[in-house]
């Protein structure tokens, strides 16, 4: 199941690091795409030559390369992997990311991640039971990552106790798992659409709203690595899209996105329609700059624009479904039921304006998940990848009910 997946593999400074060559070529064999990334202190153990020839790739170790001034962009390495895994994890680099100490490659790559993050602990006995090391490790759990527990035996201080990295072969069919496990989507065609619309007024002005689309694109990687194939239509937006199982189509207006959309939901499984589309776009488009006047205020005339969700549940067939999105300011819970009828929504998410760390241009969101069925589903505020995966499950318990 690891075959083209984005893997970065943080090593840090410690003996077992020699260990983790193995579990490299294990990746490499199994058809994974990998990146290592080391502290400085790794090199130490092994060198960057060694684990540069198994992967196949240069190994990063610092922000910028040495002889060309390179910027090595954590940014985009967080947005490239499929998944992480830190093996082995120090004492030292599990305080770091437990505490957002980010002054190295690896945990500034680590808060960058926006996959699944795999630590393997490797120390010895007395600092693995030490309170702060006990702490921090919750600390990581809490946060969402997924700890290997070491094994017991022979340390390198020759001491037997717990503290021994994982064996790279028992890493490995870990994330195997992991992605088995998570390939429920496959074979389904996802539809999603994300980000504004913007409607020119004239060459230079247009109406849009503050919608990133950093939601629908998470929802785009998650469905991609749980097996669909996934088609996003994007409004204007500075985001990127890595997974290779997402065909992007850019849009610029809402009638665009319109017509993306339909062409292409009569070989849909599932439509998810996460954009921001301005309900209203000019009559009439000037053919140059609306310039300032003294005395008269040009006057817009607005026309509507075609409601997509309205139209995706018109057109539905047996076994599609169709999932909306609801940004109320006032009866939100009201409103979002209402829209779930007249538009023929399978499910929608319901977004509130009230939170200040929910809604547009934010890296988190907190949503509230309505099912024709009458059910209805609240969740915390959490980061928009971890939102995704809480509303796909929800899509995969409609497709399970069928």
């Amino acid at each position: 199941m690891l075959k083209g997946k984005h893997i970065i593999v943080g090593i840090t400074g410690g003996i077992a690091a020699y260990k983790t060559a193995s579990l490299v070529r294990l990746f490499v064999k199994a058809g994974a795409e990998v990146q290592v990334i080391m502290t400085p202190n790794a090199r130490e153990f092994i060198t960057p030559v060694t684990l540069s020839t198994l992967s196949g790739k240069p190994v990063i170790s610092e922000f910028f390369t040495a002889n060309t001034g390179q910027w090595n962009s954590h940014v985009d390495l967080g947005l490239w992997a499929d998944a992480m895994v830190v093996a082995p994890a120090t004492a030292s680099t599990i305080a770091k990311m437990a505490t957002g100490v980010a002054d190295n490659m690896l945990v500034t790559t680590y808060l960058s991640a926006k996959a699944p993050v795999f630590v393997a602990p490797a120390m010895d006995l007395d600092m693995m039971r030490h309170p702060s090391t006990v702490r921090n490790i919750e600390l990581l759990r809490s946060y969402g990552n997924h700890i290997i527990e070491p094994a017991a035996g022979e340390l390198a201080s020759h001491l037997i106790g717990k503290g021994r990295m994982e064996e790279p072969e028992n890493i490995f069919k870990v994330l195997d798992r992991f992605f088995e496990q998570a390939q429920d989507l496959s074979g389904k065609k996802v539809l999603i659409t994300a980000g504004p619309t913007i409607e020119r007024i004239d060459p230079v002005r247009f109406i849009s709203n503050f919608s990133s689309g950093k939601m629908g694109f998470a929802l785009a990687r998650e469905c991609a690595c749980r097996g669909a194939q996934v088609t996003l239509v994007a409004g204007p937006v500075n985001l990127k899209v890595t997974h290779p199982s997402i065909e992007r189509i850019d849009v610029e207006s809402a009638v665009q996105m319109h017509d993306a959309v339909m062409s292409r939901f009569p070989d849909t499984d599932v439509a998810i329609l996460c954009a921001a589309v301005a309900d209203y776009r000019a009559k009439n488009i000037a053919d140059k700059k609306i310039k300032r006047e003294h005395t008269d205020v040009p006057t817009i005339e607005l026309e509507k624009n075609p409601d997509i969700a309205k139209a995706t549940g018109e057109a539905k067939r047996d076994g599609q479904i169709t999932v909306g999105f609801a940004l109320e300011t006032d009866n939100e819970q009201v409103n979002a039921q209402e829209k779930l009828g007249k538009k023929n929504l399978d499910m929608i998410v319901l977004n509130s304006l009230r939170d200040p760390n929910a809604g547009f241009a934010v890296d988190t969101n907190k949503v509230t998940i309505i099912k024709r069925n009458g059910k209805v589903d609240e969740y915390d505020c959490k980061p928009k990848s971890e939102v995704a995966v809480d509303i796909v499950n929800e899509i995969v318990e409609l497709f399970n009910n069928k």
